[in-house]
């Protein structure tokens, strides 16, 4: 699967750069400045702007806008509806572009349906951001927040599962050990 498939519906500005085995789906526009790793899956009626970079192995579900300023590492999920922001304290009568605040999504993390990340932050390696949660703070790797805002509810394994309290997963054996920036894998 070396070639991109992209819908006769979407858009595809030139420029965009799609790398090998990416799907673009239904409707979807992504503008010319966009950077799209390898074995993507981008869904229907998702934006992508200029200055965006998505790592390989990326999916991107349906109705997701990845604005300007925001970086997805490897592997990250972004699920249905989910929200990037891009400006802190925008108005439509006065242009702040200059004033893009950077969004770094690291390794492996998951956002979920409906959640909203606001601007200027960092999630960490294999988070998993609960469905509808609004997230204005850093995350640490590994980390699982819910809510309004998003508060931390447990640790998340990087197959998904949730880990135990002594931060093993009972699912892949994966053991962990916290440290500054979350959890890391001992074994």
């Amino acid at each position: 699967m070396s070639e991109v498939f992209i819908h006769e519906t979407a858009i595809v500005d030139s420029g965009a750069k799609i790398g090998a085995g990416t799907r673009i789906w239904h409707w979807t526009h992504i503008c010319a400045g966009a950077v799209i790793g390898e074995q993507c899956s981008i869904g229907q009626n998702v934006f992508i702007a200029d200055d965006v970079i998505i790592g390989n192995g990326c999916k991107i579900q349906n109705n997701v806008s990845i604005y300007k300023g925001v970086i997805l590492e490897d592997y990250v999920f972004c699920g249905p509806s989910m929200v990037f922001t891009n400006i802190y304290n925008p108005r439509a009568e006065i242009r702040k572009m200059d004033q893009v605040r950077p969004t770094l999504v690291k390794r492996g993390a998951t956002l979920g349906a409906n959640c909203t990340i606001v601007c200027g932050i960092t999630i960490g390696k294999y988070a998993f951001i609960g469905a509808g949660a609004v997230v204005n703070t850093n995350v640490p790797n590994h980390v699982l927040l819910v809510g309004n805002p998003a508060k931390q509810i447990g640790w998340v394994c990087a197959c998904g599962e949730r880990l135990s309290d002594d931060f093993e997963c009972i699912e892949c054996e994966k053991k962990y050990q916290k440290k500054n920036e979350g959890l890391v894998i001992l074994s």
